[in-house]
Formats: C-alpha cells, sequence, structure tokens
C-alpha cells in the first residue's frame, strides 16, 4: 500500500469530518443574528450546538496534527504563506468559544449583545478565511524551491480565493439552516423553512459561479478526468446531491435535506482532492516547485506508525463522536444548564 496516498485520503477523511460537523454549527453562528429575534430564541440556537461544537473542532486539530506529521514540509510552507490569515483563525475560533460560554454570564442587556456580535462576526469570519485557504490552495501560491513563501499577505486575496470563500459562507449557511430545521419547533422553525430556501438559492449562485471560474482559469482541474473517466461519477453524485436539496425541502423531509447537504459536501471535498492531487501545495511561480506527497512527506517508519495509530485510534473517534450525536439528537429545549 503506498502510505503516502493512504494519508493523503486520511487527511481528506479528516477535513471532510471537520466540514460537515463544524460546517453546520459555523452556519449556525452566521445566521445567529438574523434569526434570533429575542433572547429565547438566540438561547435555542446557541443550545443546538451547546454540546456538540467544541468536539466538532477537535476534527480541526486532529487534521493539523496529522497534517504536520505526515506531511511536515507542506505544514510549515502553509504556515509560512497563510500565517496571518491562521492568526485570524484561531483568533476566531477563540473568539467564538469565549462568546458562547460567557454570554450567559449575566443578564445584562449590553453584556449578552456584544457576545451575540462577536459570535456572528467570529462564526462568519471563520468560514470566509478557511474558503479563502481552500481557494489558495486550488489556485496556487507563490512559494520557491524550498518551499518557502515568496508573496504578501495581500497574494492571497485574489478574485478567485475570496469568491471561494464567499461560496463557502453560502455553503455552511445553507448547512446550518438545516440543522436548525430539525432542531427547533414552532414559530422559529416556520421562520427557518424560509432561510432553508434562501440559503440554498445563495449556495447554488455561488456554487456555479465558482464552478464556471474553476473551468475556464484552471482547466487542468479535470486532468486527472481524462485518465480515469469513471471519476465524472463523482461530479454526478454531487450535482444529484444538491439537486435533492430543495426537493427534500419542498417535500418536507429537512432529514434528507440534511443528508443530501452533507453528501454534497462530501462530493465537493472528494473533487477538491481529485483537482488538487498529487500535489498538498501548488506553487503560482514555477510547477517545479510544487509539494507532492512524495517529496513533503515524512519517512516511510513515521508514515507507518501513524497508520497502525490510525487503525486503533479512528474507531474510537468514530465511535465516542456517534454516541455524542445520538445522545443530544431530538429538539432542542432549554433547561437549567443550558446558555
Amino acid at each position: 500500500m503506498d502510505l503516502n496516498i493512504l494519508w493523503f485520503v486520511l487527511l481528506g477523511i479528516l477535513l471532510f469530518g471537520y466540514t460537515i460537523l463544524d460546517g453546520f454549527d459555523l452556519g449556525v453562528g452566521m445566521l445567529y443574528l438574523f434569526i434570533g429575534k429575542r433572547d429565547t430564541e438566540r438561547r435555542l440556537l446557541l443550545n443546538s450546538i451547546g454540546p456538540l461544537w467544541d468536539g466538532n473542532e477537535v476534527w480541526l486539530v486532529t487534521f493539523g496534527g496529522a497534517l504536520f506529521a505526515a506531511f511536515p514540509i507542506a505544514y510549515a510552507s502553509a504556515f509560512s504563506g497563510f500565517y496571518i490569515p491562521f492568526m485570524l483563525l484561531l483568533f476566531a475560533l477563540i473568539f467564538r468559544a469565549a462568546a458562547i460560554e460567557f454570554r450567559s454570564k449575566s443578564q445584562a442587556r449590553l453584556w449578552r449583545t456584544a457576545f451575540d456580535v462577536a459570535f456572528a462576526l467570529a462564526s462568519t469570519l471563520a468560514a470566509f478565511l478557511m474558503g479563502v485557504a481552500v481557494g489558495n490552495t486550488l489556485w496556487g501560491i507563490p512559494i520557491g524551491e524550498r518551499g518557502i513563501y515568496q508573496g504578501t499577505v495581500f497574494d492571497l486575496l485574489n478574485p478567485y480565493s475570496l469568491l471561494v470563500g464567499l461560496f463557502t459562507l453560502t455553503l455552511f449557511a445553507m448547512h446550518g439552516s438545516i440543522f436548525l430545521y430539525l432542531k427547533t419547533e414552532d414559530e422559529l422553525q416556520t421562520r427557518l423553512k424560509g432561510w432553508m430556501w434562501r440559503t440554498f438559492g445563495f449556495f447554488l449562485i455561488f456554487y456555479m459561479l465558482v464552478t464556471i471560474f474553476t473551468l475556464v482559469a484552471r482547466p487542468e482541474v479535470t486532468r486527472h478526468f481524462q485518465e480515469y473517466p469513471l471519476g465524472w461519477l463523482a461530479v454526478v453524485f454531487t450535482v444529484l446531491a444538491i439537486a435533492n436539496i430543495p426537493r427534500a425541502i419542498y417535500l418536507e423531509q429537512p432529514f434528507y435535506a440534511f443528508l443530501s447537504s452533507i453528501f454534497t459536501i462530501l462530493g465537493l471535498l472528494f473533487l477538491f482532492g481529485v483537482a488538487l492531487f498529487p500535489n498538498m501545495i501548488a506553487s503560482s511561480l514555477d510547477p517545479a516547485y510544487n509539494l507532492t506527497i512524495y517529496n513533503a512527506a515524512s519517512s516511510t517508519k513515521t508514515l507507518t506508525v501513524m497508520s497502525i495509530i490510525a487503525v486503533v485510534g479512528m474507531p474510537l473517534v468514530l465511535t465516542y463522536t456517534a454516541i455524542i450525536y445520538w445522545t443530544f439528537r431530538g429538539k432542542v429545549k432549554l433547561g437549567e444548564f443550558s446558555y
């Protein structure tokens, strides 16, 4: 077995786990100020993700640790290029967590409003920065022969990466609105139905814009489909998953809409991986400087030990996650220990 390919796939699985889990609670944060009109409603929104959000972010931490261990050169180059955006992302995630935990510490209206705004802005900034990072990874960043970043932070703010950042916002907002519809009831749930349609509409617009921009400006992303035509099945799968979201909403089957949203994210990440492979980071200066799963990887012994740990650890993580979500299934209620 090619351990380099194995760890490229495992990193994709970790990224998928993080995106579908933390994606919906980032989406809740983005919609928080628009949906929650009263304090009780905002508490319901917070409690819908309250038992879940910190566990969801563990997937991102695990992804970062696995990237560092399996592909240290790519990890170092990514941080040299994305240092300021990564610090902003870290700040957003910390401030978001603080807002969730500290909001309920006082009944003062100004106190709660301040943390409400912080929660919404931090969630939006985190989702946008993640999208910008994905956009730059596909577009290519100016790294030199030794993998050292040779640009400025403004080079990362190119039109394509900004568009992917906005696309990520609409994806997470749609994912979050469907999740909230599943967790709420009565008037709040009725209001959320309209938000599911709105967020899906914006998602569809940006999906088409990103697809067209990518195919026109980066036609090489389809190079693997020429060698492996069965890869087009992933494109069909993704389009069908997207098409089933409005169908499920119209038929008032929110659980299937949420599953379709999950499969949409799966399809998009799979296509992202296919477009990137075998690169970890593509250089916009010279393709010879690309960091691949081979020239940026750890030793075979390191990858072997990591694989053994993954075989033991991944089932435990998946089991724990499944138990948590099963325990906190159903409609959200406010209780004595609610936020």
